[in-house]
C-alpha cells in the first residue's frame, strides 16, 4: 500500500486535536478554535477537521454529507439534495452554530440557519468543527460551537482541475477550478455545477417515493480568492464567493394527504436563493505583532414562492497577535457588525465587541483563556469567556478540559414574524463544559450544556417563539476509535450517547440519543481504493416531549451503510463509483419527508 496515501487518509478521517502519535501533527493548522493559526497539537479546543482528502477520498457532494462524519453530529433533512439540512452538534439547536466560510458569517440573518445543503465542496481545503460555547471568542451566534470551511489556495504556478459526476435521479455534477500564483501576486477561480431531478420532497411515512411527483434542485456557486503582496510586511487578500440555487419543493402539505395533493399542491412552488460572501483583508506583520484590518459582507436574497427575505450583515474589524516568550501568544481585537434584514421585516440591529485571547505552553500543559465583551443596540450586553487545558501525561497518554459561556440572541424570525414572533424574547445564555483522555488510538470525551432561557417554537397557543424559563441540560459522552488494524485496512469508528432534555425534565425533538459511525478503508489492490461506511440512528422523535408526547413520531433507529471505489488511472486522474444507502433501507429523518432510496453515481477527477 501506498504509504504516503495511507497516511493521509488516516490523519484526514474524523481528525481530532488528540490523534495518536504516528500522525505528525504539526503539519497539521487550524484557525477558528483562537482566531489564529495554530498547530492542532497546540490547542485545547474539542475541536474536528475534515480535510480535502477525506472529501476526495468519500466523494462528497455537500457539506452536510462530510459533517455526517463527525461524532456527535445529527443531520436532518426536509427531503433529498438541496432540501433543508439541519446539523445538530452534541444535540444543540443548529442556530446555535455559527458557519463561517473563509471566517465571513454564512448563517441567515431571519431565522439563524445555516444553508448547508447549498455548499459545495470540490474547493474545500478543510473544515474545522469546534464543539461547546464559543463565545468568548466568536460572538453570539456560537453558543454551540463554530463551523469554519476554508476554501482552498492557490498553488505555485499554473494549476487547474476538473471533475464530473452523473447518476440517479438524473443527477449531474460538474466544474473547475485554475489558479496562478507567483511571488507576489496570486489568483484563484473555481466554478461548481449541480443538477438533480430529485425526489419527492414529502412522502407520507411508509409511501413509496417513486409514487409521488419528483422536486429537483440546481446550484451553481462561484468563488474568487485573489491577493498581492505589497512589500514584505504587508499584504492585501480578497476572497468572494456567490450560491445560486433553486429547490422545488412540497408546500404546506401535512402528513396523511395523498400524493394528488400533494402534486397539486406542489405546482410550481419553487425557493430561490442568491447568497454573496466577501471579505478583504489587509496583513501586516513585524517584529512585534501580526495586525490583521478586515471588512466582511453577508449577502442573502431569498424567494419562497413569493415570500422575499432580503438581507445583509456587514462586519469591520481588527485583529492584533502578539507573541511572546516563544511559544506564547496573546491576541486582541474589535470589531463592529451590523445586522440588516431589508424587505419583509425591514429591521436591523447592530453588535460591537471587544475580545482577548491568550494562550501559555508550559512544557506539557496547553493553557488557554478567552474573553469577549459584546455591546447591542436591540439586546443586553454580555461578557462572554473560554477556558481551555491539555496536559500531556506522556507521549501516548493526554487529558484535555474547556469551559465556555455562551449567548445567543434571538433571530429576526423569533421575534417580528407574521403570526409566531414575539418581540418580548430575551437572549438565551449557554455554559458548556467538556473533558476528554486519550490514551493511543482511542479517546473518551464528556460534555455537558446547560442552556438558559432556552428560546424554542410553543405548539400551545398562542402559538409562536417564547423563551422557556428555566434550565435546559443537554449531555452525553463521545468515544473515538482509529487505528491502522492491517497492513492495507484503516478503521474508523465513533460513538455518541446524548441526554437532551428541557426544564421539565422532557426530551428535546431531534436529537437523536445514540449515534454510531463506522468507517473502513482498504487498499490491497494496486491503484484501487475502497470505503465502506455507515451510521446507526438510535431513539429520536419529531417534537419535544418524547415517545410519550401527543402525536409523537419515531424518526431514529435505523442503520445506513454507504460504499465508494476509487480508481487511479494514473497520478492525477481518478474514477470513480459510489453508492449511497447501500441496502436500500427505508427511513425518514423528520417525519412526512423522503431520504434518498439506493442511489449511484460514477465520477471523474483530473488535476493539471
Amino acid at each position: 500500500m501506498n504509504n504516503k496515501i495511507k497516511s493521509s487518509i488516516l490523519t484526514s478521517t474524523l481528525l481530532v486535536s488528540t490523534l495518536g502519535a504516528n500522525i505528525d501533527l504539526g503539519t497539521v493548522t487550524v484557525y477558528s478554535a483562537t482566531k489564529s493559526e495554530q498547530s492542532i497539537k497546540d490547542i485545547t479546543s474539542n475541536i474536528d477537521v475534515i480535510t480535502s482528502m477525506d472529501i476526495e477520498e468519500k466523494n462528497y457532494t455537500t457539506v452536510t454529507q462530510a459533517l455526517n462524519s463527525i461524532a456527535g453530529i445529527n443531520i436532518t433533512s426536509n427531503g433529498g439534495l438541496g432540501q433543508g439540512s439541519f446539523v445538530r452538534m452534541n444535540g444543540m439547536h443548529y442556530s446555535s452554530t455559527l458557519v463561517l466560510i473563509d471566517g465571513v458569517r454564512y448563517n441567515d440573518i431571519t431565522n439563524g440557519s445555516a444553508f448547508l445543503e447549498n455548499i459545495l465542496v470540490s474547493d474545500i481545503k478543510q473544515i474545522e468543527i469546534i464543539k461547546g460555547a464559543q463565545s468568548g471568542i466568536w460572538g453570539a451566534d456560537a453558543s454551540g460551537g463554530v463551523i469554519n470551511i476554508i476554501t482552498k489556495d492557490a498553488k505555485e504556478g499554473m494549476n487547474g482541475s476538473i471533475n464530473t459526476e452523473y447518476g440517479s435521479f438524473n443527477t449531474k455534477k460538474y466544474g473547475g477550478s485554475i489558479s496562478y500564483k507567483e511571488d507576489k501576486y496570486y489568483f484563484k477561480l473555481n466554478t461548481q455545477k449541480v443538477t438533480s431531478d430529485g425526489f419527492s420532497a414529502q412522502v407520507p411515512n411508509g409511501d413509496n417515493i417513486d409514487d409521488y411527483e419528483d422536486d429537483g434542485y440546481e446550484n451553481t456557486t462561484i468563488s474568487i480568492k485573489t491577493g498581492v503582496k505589497l512589500n514584505d510586511t504587508n499584504k492585501i487578500d480578497l476572497s468572494h464567493t456567490v450560491i445560486d440555487s433553486e429547490v422545488e419543493y412540497d408546500k404546506n402539505i401535512y402528513v396523511g394527504w395523498n400524493k394528488d395533493n400533494i402534486a397539486s399542491a406542489n405546482s410550481n412552488v419553487i425557493s430561490t436563493s442568491k447568497s454573496k460572501f466577501t471579505k478583504v483583508n489587509f496583513n501586516h506583520i513585524d517584529s512585534f505583532n501580526e495586525v490583521d484590518i478586515y471588512v466582511n459582507k453577508s449577502s442573502f436574497d431569498r424567494n419562497a414562492d413569493g415570500t422575499i427575505y432580503i438581507g445583509e450583515v456587514k462586519e469591520i474589524g481588527l485583529k492584533s497577535n502578539i507573541s511572546y516568550n516563544e511559544k506564547d501568544f496573546l491576541i486582541w481585537g474589535l470589531d463592529k457588525k451590523e445586522f440588516i434584514e431589508n424587505d419583509t421585516m425591514n429591521k436591523k440591529y447592530t453588535n460591537d465587541a471587544i475580545f482577548l485571547t491568550n494562550s501559555n505552553i508550559l512544557e506539557n500543559t496547553i493553557l488557554t483563556q478567552s474573553l469577549r465583551y459584546d455591546k447591542y443596540s436591540n439586546f443586553e450586553n454580555k461578557t462572554t469567556g473560554k477556558l481551555g487545558i491539555k496536559h500531556n501525561i506522556s507521549k501516548d497518554f493526554s487529558m484535555t478540559s474547556n469551559y465556555g459561556t455562551g449567548y445567543k440572541v434571538p433571530t429576526m424570525n423569533n421575534l417580528y414574524a407574521v403570526t409566531y414572533g414575539n418581540t418580548n424574547l430575551k437572549p438565551e445564555s449557554t455554559k458548556s463544559f467538556d473533558l476528554s483522555t486519550k490514551y493511543k488510538d482511542i479517546e473518551i470525551k464528556y460534555f455537558k450544556n446547560k442552556i438558559v432561557d432556552r428560546i424554542d417554537y410553543d405548539s400551545v397557543s398562542p402559538y409562536q417563539f417564547k423563551n422557556h424559563e428555566g434550565t435546559s441540560i443537554i449531555k452525553g459522552f463521545e468515544i473515538n476509535y482509529k487505528k491502522d488494524i492491517y497492513e492495507d485496512i484503516l478503521l474508523s469508528m465513533n460513538y455518541t450517547k446524548l441526554d437532551a432534555k428541557d426544564k421539565d425534565n422532557k426530551t428535546l425533538g431531534r436529537v437523536a440519543e445514540e449515534l454510531l459511525k463506522i468507517s473502513v478503508d482498504y487498499y490491497g489492490i494496486d491503484k484501487l481504493h475502497v470505503n465502506v461506511n455507515g451510521e446507526y440512528v438510535g431513539d429520536r422523535y419529531d417534537f419535544n416531549g418524547g415517545k410519550d408526547a401527543l402525536g409523537q413520531s419515531e424518526t431514529g433507529n435505523y442503520t445506513v451503510i454507504n460504499s465508494v471505489l476509487n480508481y487511479d488511472i494514473k497520478k492525477d486522474l481518478k474514477i470513480y463509483l459510489k453508492c449511497d444507502n447501500l441496502t436500500n433501507k427505508y427511513y425518514q429523518t423528520v417525519n412526512g419527508y423522503a431520504t434518498s432510496p439506493r442511489a449511484y453515481y460514477v465520477g471523474l477527477n483530473a488535476k493539471f
